[in-house]
């Protein structure tokens, strides 16, 4: 008996609509075989996961219409902007009734509620398919040599490859919108905390064009999917994409450090992104760049500015909470810096964590002339923080690593896998944690994120995107046999099943590779800063 029938009362009686389930720590379909014993637990609207499956499911949707009504379109399912996809059609334009009419034979298919179904090919039979369909659709599974299990998800005679799992029925999907975006269009879709409405516009040009100005990079050097990264290493190519891919790194940095001395008032750096972005890497490299352009960085941390702990806000399980602005001595961080700018000398804190302190000893701090501050922080990019500095006085950059390669046409790489990726070597390779510490604790480091660092984005002078179209063949190599030591009897089992499966599409890429001053040595150590 299938879960959904198991279950049926439970499932029609959720407040939110049911997207899938654990079983026994993995991953599963509604139409999954309950056998007797199992652990089930339902995942919904109003959590991540499910609402990564409702994504999932809504572009599965759309590619269906797209096929009904216009089968000869090339879709490239690009990035995330908010609560948004941004979709393009390679080979047709945009127009407003092209939208009109995917988005009515969307909604066909969902009033109908018809079943999405996983169908499982071995090796011979899903190489007989791709012969006979001539498809793109899913053959990044057969490239995988040690691959025996190709799977497509069908409704009607529709097919396709989803990374990640599907609804089991179009019904659920009710929640949506197109929308005619630039040269393509959003699909629209709600958040995990209010999953019954389409989420609210929220600007985002500054990311969509530093977004754009990568993805158009990479079409140029033709690596925008795994497929094409995976040929470049059988090549021997992927040395020259390296060497490319980093010299763009460096032409921005310089180019942001150009901008800076352009603007002759500034005296104050501000540096934000989210975790595993590469900041402690980017301020070095950006610090160098400055130098070239006549300007001395200095760093100031601030976290040596906390509040007393027994000043320290708690958080909702009655915890310190050192992520919230109000974590900061804002009085004494402002006193100091308008101190700085206005050439006069400041005694220095720094915070001892263990007694939760400031203590003084004696070191001191004056600005030449020639000479800016740089600090960063989660809370760079608030004005609140530096709230006595004029706004001509501060220069704010956001950086994060906004991956723009694809699995296929139809399976973006999440930015935020990415970092997850990122961090869990860092996290091994620096901190002594792992990989079932790191997935632990990442729902808490993202949501210190989603109020800390996301809302500010666009108002940054800068966006700098850390991501580098090679790095997870590297860091490939040191997170699998990590992931691979998570059990079943984890709750974490789940995500790290998922994590393998995808790492395991990459050819591995060797870390020598791998310049000394490249942002990536931040996490696999062995760089030059």
């Amino acid at each position: 008996m299938k879960i959904k029938e198991k279950f049926k009362n439970e499932i029609e009686n959720s407040k939110y609509h049911v997207m899938g389930c654990f079983v026994n720590n993995e991953y599963q379909t509604l139409n999954y075989e309950y056998h007797e014993g199992d652990n089930v637990e339902f995942i919904d609207m109003s959590s991540k996961e499910g609402m990564k499956i409702y994504r999932r499911s809504l572009i599965y949707i759309m590619g269906k219409a797209f096929e009904e009504v216009y089968p000869e379109a090339l879709i490239t399912v690009n990035y995330q902007l908010s609560h948004s996809m941004f979709c393009e059609v390679d080979n047709m334009k945009i127009t407003e009734e092209m939208i009109e009419k995917v988005e009515a034979k969307m909604r066909e298919i969902i009033s109908k509620d018809l079943n999405i179904e996983r169908k499982i090919m071995n090796r011979k039979e899903a190489e007989d398919f791709f012969n006979k369909t001539n498809t793109k659709r899913g053959k990044l599974q057969i490239e995988l040599e040690d691959n025996n299990e190709i799977s497509m998800y069908y409704c009607e005679d529709y097919y396709n490859y989803f990374y990640g799992m599907l609804a089991s029925n179009t019904g659920v999907l009710k929640v949506f919108e197109l929308k005619k975006y630039d040269d393509g269009f959003l699909i629209k879709y709600p958040s995990s905390k209010n999953p019954e409405v389409v989420a609210e516009d929220i600007e985002t040009k500054k990311l969509a064009f530093a977004l754009n100005e990568y993805d158009d990079l990479h079409k140029v050097l033709k690596v925008s999917t795994v497929s094409k990264l995976n040929k470049a290493v059988e090549e021997n190519k992927i040395k020259d994409i390296i060497m490319i891919d980093e010299g763009l790194h460096e032409k921005k940095i310089a180019g942001i450090a150009d901008d800076i001395a352009k603007r002759k008032g500034v005296k104050m750096i501000l540096i934000a992104g989210p975790s595993s972005s590469g900041k402690t890497t980017f301020a070095q490299r950006l610090g160098i760049q400055l130098k070239i352009n006549g300007i001395k960085p200095v760093t100031i941390s601030v976290d040596n500015y906390f509040v007393e702990r027994k000043d320290t806000p708690l958080d909702e399980k009655g915890n310190y909470n050192f992520e919230v602005l109000e974590a900061i001595d804002l009085k004494l961080f402002n006193d100091h810096l308008t101190k700085l700018l206005n050439g006069e000398e400041v005694e220095m804190p720094e915070f001892d964590f263990k007694v939760g302190t400031k203590r003084y000893t004696g070191k001191k701090l004056k600005l030449a002339p020639d000479e800016v501050l740089v600090i960063e922080g989660i809370h760079c990019l608030n004005d609140k923080l530096t709230s006595s500095i004029s706004k001509e006085q501060k220069y704010k950059i956001y950086i994060s690593d906004l991956t723009v390669l694809n699995m296929d046409y139809y399976n973006r790489i999440s930015s935020t896998d990415n970092r997850l990726i990122r961090r869990m070597v860092r996290d091994y390779q620096f901190r002594g944690y792992t990989a079932l510490h790191t997935l632990k604790s990442w729902d808490s480091v993202n949501r210190g994120e989603e109020q800390n660092i996301f809302p500010f984005q666009e108002t940054a002078d800068a966006i700098f995107n850390t991501s580098l179209i090679y790095e997870l063949g590297v860091l490939k190599t040191i997170a699998l046999p990590l992931l691979q030591e998570i059990t079943r009897d984890n709750k974490e089992y789940a995500e790290a099943r998922r994590l393998i499966n995808f790492l395991k599409y990459f050819k591995d890429i060797p870390q020598d590779l791998v310049p000394n001053n490249s942002l990536l040595k931040e996490f696999i150590g062995g760089g030059a800063f």
